[in-house]
């Protein structure tokens, strides 16, 4: 094969995808639009179709596939109308050797006749046999090959689109389009292409030997086509119409399960699965009803198709007889029985493979629609396009001096809301300048601008006097270093997530690392790690690149402070982090995302929040290393707490997008405006008599009280990370896992849960089979018609008689034309309806099953979101398959073939039965096809999901991919995830196809062989011609519709094996049907139990812990908590404070019940919580998590998710909940109010408003234990205290849980427990623990900041 055009290299291909490839590849878009805006939809259809199978910059061994593919294909229709003409000759004589009973003939002469025909016969099946082997390898190598190229191209015009883009395209619709869409169009360009031409090259080529042998009557048979084309192409446009309009909407559902599974913990804190489930049903309705409408089309289609090809047979007939009558009369010549039966029996065959083959046009149309959704995309120029390569160099000698001037912006999906305004703002080269501000007030969006994220609507953003707007996009983020508010990791290992911030650096001594950078070499060091080597000797055996950059990352996590945590990770740089990081805690992460913004030793470097997830002692230490490592640098830091930036050369406040004022700390302290009164809130001495706040009372003479803070610092610290609870790495126990070779269920399994999800359609499905049953009867039914109008014909009997019967038979094809018409509509519709409903039901069964799973399944054997979506997406889709026509062809085919043996044996037992001898040859080559095909899919299924959740990864975390430059890197990840199955896709193609190739040609082999056994049966007047041809024409429609049904193959595997991957996956849930919901019935404990709930008096919980010890399902063996005892009386506000690590937050996964316990018990409200089925006692808790969590939805949707199952809040309630959460006049001052999108992952909404949006929801539950981890850690001083007061009215009466590291928040606590090393070493309020423990004591001069 020639060298593929997808090998080459991401970096040049990236690029290139935006240099106006907008028509295709094919230089002939434009000329392809205008065209089709003059033509009909049918014409634009197969253009579009023409257009698909050049798309995406086909290589040249591409083409020739398509080339040899067409052209053999083309090439194997022609030989079965040679076969009529033999055919044809042999009926002749067969007719003079009974009709005029030549004596002159003997049996021996006109046997060898015989034989010299079938000889030939034999020769043009032989030829067609090769001939199909040839198109089918060619077409299927294509379709795989352009299924590659198009995910391939446009994951890549993805990674090109600017980050609001992305604000409109959840991952949900991005997996569901690289999953289903691209399988829809791999399907409608694969062997069926060639099936189809050369359907087709066999129906023109039968016309043409039909009109040389009798003009007349092919020219009646000619009417069969355009009846045949316009029922097509009506069929076409609205098939088209249907299925763009159910994938739509499947795409929609897609991306809301997809946020829930990535969020499930949030889910379950609040059981919000109910109403999520209610969301994701809404539109998947919407799908179905399409999907039925375009079942319905697809019915009429086929009936009429065959009502075609059956009433025109009749004519045929009808007119054939009149000849033959003329001819035995003596008024024409010329014209036998053999031409009638020649053009007969092409014709009506033709056409009869013609109508066979119309479920293809359906999968071409659905194909081309699939392919007009993605160019949507494909096609679209990227405002600001991060992967033009350099041509030349925008800055000569760069400094890092920024300026913006008068910009304004306001984020592209909310145009209405002016997040900046007329700022202007000079943050000098080599200083360091702080923003802070309320939260909301704009200033994560100045990151965002400078690095080129967004642009300004108005106004100009200069770096060195230059217009970034101008700039090379990727040059200019080679300049800087970027920490994000949320930091993102991509499913690696920590070194290779530290390492990417090399990938796009603008140091020259970086240049020569990219090689390593973009390979696999890294992966393989942190493997070997893993394995148990050391780093530093994995990283030489890969050569001194990969050394340095190990080195490089070393030192990076030592200015991150995260040499000690990473030191007890079991595997150290090697760990994998999981999807979205989400194995490591918030402060490990923000450590790590530090180390990956130093790597790169940036000129820029700007730090959003990134130190808000962690403890005063490390917060103090990354200061101290970022001061060291500024020098020289320009730094731009955003921060709410101020004690972070109180050294910094400027510090500019901003309120409501508008700078307000700017200069030292000192300075504007002693101004007294803003920012003097946000030090003031954010005092931890401001309101408690055991430290004074008197002006230099906590100066640095303080200090000498006897306390070396470095001292207890380095004493925390090493405390903290002995502990270490946070969940890293799944893989780390995956690795250890056993790794048990997954089980596929028994098929009767799948067939038995199949029957009950279809038991209440149990009607429609008969009437469906029914109707199937008469199609398939029809088959046998005109072969019957067929052997009694050939032995009609014969030139034996008188002309009247042949009029007579030619008139009769012509009737009965009639009569059978209209029973196929109804017969085909109402089995095909049935089908399709049923398959719609099973299609929905499933669904929503799994939808159903995952969110009944605990965290500890979600997060165990290395199951990932985008991997679970499967199998809502792919799986369904390949169920759908199996539920709808194909099932219905099927079956036909199945009952025909049943008519015909038992109709065959009656007839004619002596030809049957060897006939019948040859049918296993045929199931075996069909049988042989369908293993090879499963076990290469079996092989290859884990590559395909990890390919996916590569790129659902990518658009998830697309600003990480964006500010790092990744777009290169990540292609190449997917790339390689797809390498193995590519290469051995072509070994598979050449050995499975050979089967499918004889089971196709066979059926002309049995047929050469079966003429001469029935000539020697006739020729010895064993049997009449009637007889023969009975047997022969029933058996042969069965033998070629069984080659029908294996191209039906790999889709009936596909659809079986994903079926039985989707009835596991609901059999771990507990409801089977629609209907039984999770109903309390079961546990009659619970339903007191929830009635009890529901009455909630307001009183608060009592929580206690007793000898709790607990580690994390991913690392048995690493205790977290270690005998913990706590004891919360209701109504109490207790606080968790201690270092990072210290398994604060397990204390609160715990009290969900997120996971279970070792040994010890946790009781709430004095029940035992774990020996609860059903965790009703969470309708009792509001959960505040670290990481503020929204769903795509209106806020008021978001809001409503918190409120207890089965209620529905009020507005009233919500709105009195947002009050207190501090956020309902900014919700009041947006466009939309409480209707305001907040676009996916609540991506439209800044940090703070994030976090005041998730406390609202945990109120309006009316919770009687409130539980915060970090609540605050996103807002700046004000909202802070705004929203303390609204907690302390909403928490009257009841028990709060909270954790935090600012101490300020929690200084109001009845009781505080420091949690150290997984137990509780000190408990006491403020003002005792002050006295008596001395860390806690240095945590609190840490956060205290005073003019």
């Amino acid at each position: 094969m020639a060298k593929d055009s997808n090998t080459s290299d991401p970096a040049t291909d990236v690029a290139q995808s935006g240099n106006g490839s907008s028509d295709n590849g094919s230089g002939n878009g434009s000329i392809f639009k205008r065209i089709g805006g003059k033509a009909s939809h049918a014409a634009r259809g197969l253009l579009g179709y023409f257009r698909l199978l050049t798309c995406a910059e086909p290589s040249k061994a591409d083409i020739a596939l398509l080339i040899v593919g067409a052209i053999s294909s083309i090439a194997a229709g022609i030989p079965f109308p040679l076969l009529g003409i033999l055919f044809g000759q042999l009926l002749d004589d067969l007719d003079s050797a009974t009709c005029a009973s030549q004596e002159s003939i003997s049996p021996a002469e006109y046997q060898a006749s015989v034989n010299s025909k079938v000889l030939l016969v034999m020769a043009c099946a032989l030829a067609q046999m090769a001939l199909v082997y040839i198109y089918i390898v060619s077409f299927n190598l294509f379709g795989e090959r352009l299924a590659h190229r198009l995910r391939d191209r446009y994951f890549r015009s993805l990674l090109r689109q600017e980050v609001s883009f992305f604000d409109k395209l959840p991952a949900g619709e991005v997996s569901s389009r690289l999953s289903a869409d691209i399988n829809i169009i791999k399907s409608g360009t694969s062997e069926k292409v060639g099936v189809y031409l050369g359907s087709l090259s066999m129906f023109i080529t039968s016309y043409i030997v039909a009109f040389i042998k009798d003009a007349r009557l092919a020219g009646i048979l000619v009417s069969l086509v355009p009846a045949f084309m316009l029922m097509s192409l009506v069929g076409g446009h609205f098939i088209g119409k249907y299925s763009a309009l159910a994938s739509q909407h499947v795409a929609a559902a897609s991306s809301i399960a997809l946020e829930s599974l990535s969020n499930v913990m949030v889910v379950h804190a609040f059981r919000a699965n109910d109403r999520l489930e209610e969301k994701f049903s809404k539109e998947l309705v919407a799908a179905k009803t399409n999907g039925s409408k375009k079942a319905m089309v697809t019915a009429v289609q086929s009936g009429l198709l065959y009502f075609i090809a059956f009433a025109a047979s009749g004519l045929a007939y009808w007119q054939g007889s009149k000849i033959i009558a003329d001819v035995v009369g003596g008024r024409t010549e010329g014209v036998t029985v053999g031409t009638v039966y020649t053009i007969i029996f092409l014709l009506v065959d033709a056409s009869l493979v013609l109508s066979q083959i119309s479920p293809y046009l359906q999968l071409f149309g659905s194909a081309t629609a699939a392919l007009e959704k993605l160019e949507v995309d494909m096609e679209r120029q990227s405002k600001i396009d991060g992967t033009v390569p350099l041509q030349g160099n925008d800055f000569e000698s760069f400094s890092g001096d920024i300026k913006l001037e008068n910009v304004d912006f306001t984020y592209p999906s909310r145009p209405d809301v002016p997040v900046i305004q007329g700022v202007s703002l000079h943050l000098p080269a080599g200083q360091h300048t702080a923003v802070v501000g309320l939260s909301g007030s704009g200033k994560s969006t100045i990151a965002g601008l400078l690095t080129r994220l967004y642009d300004p609507d108005q106004g100009i953003v200069y770096v060195d006097g230059r217009n970034i707007c101008e700039a090379n996009v990727r040059q200019l983020r080679s300049f800087i270093g970027l920490v994000q508010q949320d930091p993102l990791l991509l499913d690696r290992s920590v070194l290779e997530n530290i390492a990417l911030g090399l990938v796009n650096s603008s140091r020259p001594e970086h240049a020569s690392l990219q090689t390593v950078l973009l390979g696999t070499q890294l992966s393989l060091v942190a493997k070997s790690v893993r394995d148990g080597q050391d780093i530093i000797a994995a990283a030489e055996a890969h050569g001194d690149q990969a050394l340095e950059i190990v080195k490089k990352v070393q030192r990076a996590a030592n200015l991150a402070d995260a040499e000690v945590f990473l030191g007890n990770l079991e595997y150290g740089l090697g760990t994998v982090v999981g999807p979205n990081g989400d194995l490591l805690s918030g402060g490990q992460k923000q450590r790590v995302a530090l180390a990956r913004a130093l790597v790169k030793d940036p000129k820029i470097l700007i730090l959003d929040e990134a130190t808000s997830s962690l403890d005063s002692a490390s917060e103090q230490r990354i200061q101290g290393a970022i001061e060291k490592v500024c020098v020289g640098r320009t730094v731009v830091s955003i921060a709410h707490r101020l004690a972070t930036v109180k050294n910094a050369d400027n510090i500019v406040v901003m309120r409501n997008g508008r700078v307000i004022e700017q200069g030292r700390h000192l300075d504007l302290m002693a101004k007294d405006g803003d920012y003097a009164a946000l030090v003031r809130l954010q005092n931890v001495g401001s309101e408690t008599s055991s430290i004074s706040t008197a002006k230099g009372s906590l100066s640095k003479e303080t200090n000498h009280s006897g306390i070396d803070i470095e001292k207890v610092s380095e004493s925390l610290t090493i405390a903290k990370e002995k502990t270490q609870e946070e969940i890293v790495d799944g893989a780390e126990a995956t690795e250890k896992e056993e790794k048990a070779p997954e089980k596929s269920r028994p098929t009767w399994a799948t067939i038995k849960s199949m029957t009950s999800v279809t038991r209440p359609h149990l009607f429609w499905l008969f009437v469906a089979l029914f109707a199937s049953v008469i199609v398939g009867g029809t088959y046998s039914g005109s072969a019957l018609i067929f052997g009694h109008t050939i032995g009609a014909l014969s030139p034996c009997n008188s002309e009247d008689s042949i009029r007579t019967a030619g008139s009769f038979f012509a009737l009965m094809f009639l009569v059978l034309a209209i029973a196929e018409f109804f017969a085909n509509g109402v089995s095909w519709s049935a089908f399709g309806w049923v398959a719609q409903k099973v299609l929905y039901t499933i669904r929503i069964l799994s939808f159903r099953s995952l969110f009944e799973q605990d965290l500890q399944w979600h997060q165990s054997e290395n199951r990932t979101p985008s991997m679970l979506l499967a199998y809502i997406t792919s799986d369904s889709a390949a169920v759908e398959g199996l539920t709808g026509s194909i099932i219905g062809s099927t079956f036909s085919i199945c009952v025909n073939f049943l008519a015909a043996v038992i109709l065959t044996l009656i007839i004619a037992w002596k030809i049957a039965i060897v006939c019948l001898a040859t049918i296993p040859l045929m199931l075996g080559s069909g049988i042989m096809q369908i293993r090879i095909l499963t076990r290469f899919a079996e092989r290859h299924e884990k590559a395909f999901a990890k390919s996916v959740s590569i790129t659902v990864e990518a658009v998830n975390s697309i600003k990480t991919v964006a500010a790092l430059s990744l777009e290169h890197e990540v292609l190449g990840t997917y790339r390689r995830s797809l390498s193995a199955p590519r290469k051995e896709m072509t070994r598979s193609s050449l050995w499975a196809n050979l089967f499918l190739a004889i089971a196709f040609s066979l059926s002309n082999l049995i047929y050469a062989f079966i003429y001469w056994w029935g000539a020697k049966q006739i020729i010895a007047s064993h049997y009449t011609q009637v007889q023969f041809f009975i047997v022969l024409v029933a058996l042969l429609v069965s033998a070629q519709l069984w080659g029908q049904l294996f191209t039906l193959a790999p889709e009936i595997t596909r659809a079986g094996r994903s079926a039985g991957k989707i009835f596991d996956l609901i059999d771990l849930g507990s409801s089977k049907t629609l209907s039984d919901k999770n109903s309390n019935s079961r546990d009659p404990e619970a339903a007191i139990e929830s009635k009890r709930s529901a009455v909630s008096n307001g009183q608060g919980i009592a929580v206690s812990f007793k000898q709790v010890r607990f580690s994390y399902p991913a690392r048995p063996n690493r205790q977290v908590l270690k005998g913990l005892d706590i004891e919360i009386r209701p109504g109490q506000f207790c606080a968790l404070v201690g270092p990072s690590g210290a398994g604060k937050s397990t204390v609160i996964s715990l009290l969900e019940r997120m996971y279970s316990v070792e040994s010890g018990s946790i009781e709430v409200d004095g029940l035992d919580i774990s020996a609860k089925k059903e965790p009703i006692f969470r309708d009792e808790i509001g959960l505040v998590p670290q990481d503020s969590v929204l769903f795509d939805g209106s806020i008021r949707f978001n809001i409503a998710l918190g409120a207890r199952p089965g209620t529905e809040p009020s507005d009233a309630d919500i709105e009195e909940a947002c009050k207190l959460a501090n956020i309902h006049d900014t919700i009041v001052a947006l466009p939309d109010g409480y209707d305001t999108q907040c676009g996916p992952s609540g991506g439209q909404l800044s940090g703070g408003q994030k976090q005041r949006l998730s406390i609202a929801r945990a109120l309006v539950r009316k919770p009687r234990l409130l539980l915060l981890d970090e609540s605050t850690s996103a807002l700046d001083a004000e909202s802070e205290r705004l929203l303390q007061d609204g907690l302390e009215k909403a928490t009257r009466g009841i028990t709060v849980v909270a954790i935090a590291h600012r101490l300020h928040t929690i200084r109001r606590a009845d009781v505080i427990f420091m949690i150290e090393d997984g137990r509780c070493v000190e408990r006491g309020s403020h003002e005792e623990l002050l006295i008596r423990s001395e860390s806690y004591r240095v945590n609190v001069l840490h956060q205290t900041l005073e003019g």
